[in-house]
């Protein structure tokens, strides 16, 4: 692995530790059907695991570094954290109806954001064996081994990570060259998939939130690829809102076409 770039490699270096040490307690509770509550009107389900994971990335990152905020899917929201340059947003575990239902799946989710823009990120799968991190200007890593965006091949098709009812309304030209894939229930791992070469791309849906996003982010876009509103704009973190609109994902080479598609229909 290289260096992180700048003042990152600190940083990249406490948030392995803290994602890793996470998976480990998340992984306590794997297959033995933990304890599940329902929270946003009854429609998303957490469990004990995502509570102790939360607790343990929180033991760790706000103990090392007390003047970072904090933005956790399983913390209540602070508002200070508006007032912070840098900040630590978490997803103890992205993917929890999978890891609910036994599925590999899953990944805790760390990333580091300055000046609303991510510059450091990991996603550890620990039920897959799998890691994957970056920091600004380092570059992308799976496993110790550098990973990169794939790059179409004449003659195959993409293969989308995307609705069928959104597939099947692309231009019938574009439409003959796309293949779907089986969903991904963790939304990271879905875009971890597109850095390190697996898929072509995919579609956010509305409503995705910065923890489901911002270690993912980094990772795709020093592997070669970009994640974007339908606009083509990169996203902003540590706002107001934390939830976003309808978002793009791919490599560079893919995305021009792939929004274009979906900016008609």
């Amino acid at each position: 692995m290289g260096d992180a770039a700048g003042s990152w490699a600190e940083d990249l270096d406490l948030i392995r530790a803290a994602a890793s040490a996470a998976g480990e307690v998340a992984m306590g509770f794997f297959g033995k059907s933990p304890e599940v509550w329902y929270k946003n009107e009854n429609r998303s389900p957490v469990s004990a695991a995502d509570f102790a994971a939360n607790e343990k990335l929180a033991q760790i990152l706000r103990a090392a570094r007390p003047n970072y905020g904090w933005l956790s899917e399983e913390t209540e929201d602070d508002a200070a954290r508006l007032g912070c340059e840098t900040l630590f947003v978490v997803d103890p575990i992205d993917g929890t109806r999978a890891f609910i239902a036994g599925l590999d799946t899953w990944c805790v989710s760390v990333a580091v954001v300055h000046r609303a823009v991510p510059v450091a990120g990991v996603l550890v799968a620990p039920a897959l064996g799998e890691d994957f991190w970056a920091a600004a200007g380092a570059g992308a890593w799976k496993n110790g081994k550098a990973i990169s965006v794939s790059a179409p091949v004449r003659g195959a098709r993409l293969q989308l990570a995307a609705p069928e009812d959104i597939v099947s309304r692309f231009e019938p030209g574009f439409r003959a060259g796309v293949e779907r894939i089986r969903h991904v229930p963790s939304l990271a791992y879905r875009l971890a998939m597109i850095a390190d070469g697996r898929i072509d791309g995919t579609l956010v849906k509305k409503n995705s939130h910065d923890w489901d996003l911002a270690a993912a982010d980094i990772i795709l876009a020093e592997a070669g690829g970009q994640l974007v509103g339908l606009e083509g704009r990169p996203l902003a973190y540590n706002r107001e809102t934390v939830a976003h609109d309808t978002l793009c994902a791919a490599s560079a080479e893919v995305l021009p076409h792939l929004l274009a598609n979906l900016t008609r229909i």
